[in-house]
């Protein structure tokens, strides 16, 4: 019973902070202050994305998962960092959210702890757009703790599976040309990470 209502207490203060109504202490840019309602009005205004991807990560530690992804996509920003504690009906215990922007997309982080996994249902696909950006993030992706799988798919240290694709493999395999398709799919199908001159 404690469990579902820390993950109750969870779903709730991740809807709530995606808003920008969050009540509890904000950490931004390094200061501590208490948001009020005047100014979490504000910050709706401020939200420009529609749908906001949440990733429910299995630490509690959402600034070192946010800090992480930023390290890997170098022109991202930390939007915002907030700490919450359980109520002692929901068992108490501390968990975290952020807010981050990379490659002009949105996401929002809820570190509340081990209660769910990613799995290869969900995705994010990174539109790369040669082989040396592939390489890079390949790269940056799989060490730490990450793992390759193949035909171009990955997991990072949190579990959460990415597919690192250059732009020009998709004029490959919907070509008009069948040999094209037929070789630059074969091919695929050899490789973790995807080699585009192996691909041609």
């Amino acid at each position: 019973m404690k469990n579902t209502l820390k993950l109750l207490t969870a779903v709730i203060i991740a809807t709530v902070v995606g808003c920008g109504n969050s009540q509890q202490n904000s950490h931004e840019n390094g200061k501590t202050n208490t948001t009020s309602n005047q100014t979490a009005v504000k910050k709706t205004d401020m939200i420009s994305q529609k749908i906001t991807p949440c990733l429910w990560v299995e630490t509690t530690d959402a600034k070192a998962v946010a800090d992480y992804y930023l390290s890997i996509f170098k022109d991202g920003k930390l939007k915002g960092h907030h700490k919450y504690t359980n109520p002692p009906e929901a068992g108490g215990g501390n968990f975290e959210t952020a807010i981050i922007e990379i490659a002009d997309m949105e996401l929002s982080i809820l570190a509340a702890g081990p209660f769910f996994k990613f799995n290869e249902s969900v995705s994010l696909v990174i539109n790369c757009k040669d082989q040396a950006e592939v390489d890079y993030y390949w790269n940056a992706l799989t060490s730490n703790s990450g793992q390759e799988s193949s035909c171009g798919w990955c997991k990072d240290k949190y579990g959460l599976s990415w597919q690192v694709v250059p732009v020009e493999y998709f004029d490959l395999i919907n070509s008009d040309n069948p040999k094209v398709r037929e070789k630059a799919l074969k091919n695929t199908l050899t490789q973790k990470k995807i080699i585009l001159s192996e691909l041609k």
